[in-house]
């Protein structure tokens, strides 16, 4: 899953940008309100964190401009203010939770898995495509006879592929999705990633395979 964090405390937004890497999140960090709206105008986010207040616009004037503008990712918001008028005035912009700060980064978590469950959407601890299943907890990809643990970008781009099973996911939009689009890594490492996951693919005889359509993308097929 792919979360936005607006967090302008640059100690703080780094600690949870590695817990939430470590949970198997892909995290776009930014510092103010103003850049917050732009990538979530710009990105398909499954959830987003967005501190109350930062510099340039302030978090509930951010999520006010991206519910106007048709965006429908769940927010938790952050403040250190606890309030009753701070948490009413950040839930009426359109937040779906709202955590004061200090947390428990535990309960944070919790909270995400929570607002990322779409509303009448039956949540599932496992993706299933032909023989295989991917465990979101255990970032486990396995088929009944073999398994292995991936890293976090084999996690990522696996998820993705299954996600979106049956469909071409072209090579720049996993590049973005999974690194970052506003990250300087090179398009091998995406090679690399899929490389690595065919050689798992083989090494637990699964009837899944990943088809590489040259100069387009990946998508998952059955033989």
């Amino acid at each position: 899953m792919r979360l936005l964090l607006a967090e302008d405390e640059k100690e703080l937004s780094r600690a949870l940008v590695a817990v939430l890497t470590k949970n198997n999140y892909t995290v776009d960090a930014v510092y103010n309100g103003e850049d917050a709206l732009d990538y979530a105008k710009e990105t398909d986010y499954d959830g987003i964190i967005l501190d109350v207040m930062m510099p340039v616009m302030d978090g509930i004037e951010a999520l006010k401009r991206m519910r106007k503008a048709g965006v429908s990712t769940p927010v938790i918001m952050l403040t250190a203010k606890a309030e009753v008028n701070d948490r009413i005035a950040g839930l009426d912009a359109g937040a779906d939770d709202y955590l004061p700060k200090p947390f428990a980064m535990g309960e944070l978590l919790a909270r995400l898995r929570s607002i990322t469950r779409r509303k009448g959407e039956v949540v599932s601890e496992k993706l299933e495509f032909g023989d295989i299943y991917l465990d979101i907890s255990a970032a486990e990809l396995g088929n009944g006879k073999e398994s292995y643990r991936l890293t976090h970008k084999e996690f990522q781009v696996m998820e993705l592929l299954l996600k979106n099973s049956g469909n071409l996911i072209s090579t720049e939009r996993m590049l973005d999705q999974v690194w970052g689009y506003d990250s300087d890594v090179e398009i091998n490492v995406v090679w690399v990633a899929i490389s690595s996951l065919r050689k798992k693919l083989t090494g637990m005889k699964s009837n899944v395979e990943i088809q590489a359509v040259r100069g387009i993308g990946y998508t998952l097929k059955q033989k």
